[in-house]
């Protein structure tokens, strides 16, 4: 199973990839901007609580599928650019297992335990 839920990752990063390559950016930007949600990660340097809500934000593919309907609907190219690439971000995260967090642990996530806490009980 784990191995079909990440080819449904891949499907998705390959997905946004295209969705990408319909709009009129540069190539060069997808690369560029594709680790921008991990700014998230900022919050953790206030608490667990407020990383995992910045974190889950800038992760979540319902906002992002949102952004870019948004822009699609509003002709707005910017809220499309939005949208894929937190869409490729958040489907590339996840075959790598790291998932939407909690907010007790950076390492508590909805696809399970990574890192280091990983090992202990």
């Amino acid at each position: 199973m784990k191995t079909i839920l990440k080819l449904e990752e891949v499907a998705m990063l390959a997905l946004s990839v295209w969705m990408f390559s319909e709009l009129s950016y540069a190539w060069w930007l997808y690369l560029v901007l594709f680790f921008l949600p991990d700014a998230g990660f900022v919050g953790y340097v206030f608490s667990n609580k407020i990383g995992a809500f910045f974190y889950n934000i800038l992760h979540h593919k319902g906002i992002a599928i949102l952004l870019y309907i948004l822009g699609s609907f509003f002709a707005v190219e910017g809220l499309q650019l939005a949208g894929v690439i937190m869409f490729g971000h958040a489907s590339f995260d996840r075959i790598l297992e790291y998932g939407l967090k909690y907010n007790d642990s950076f390492h508590n996530t909805h696809l399970g335990v990574i890192g280091k806490s990983k090992d202990t009980p």
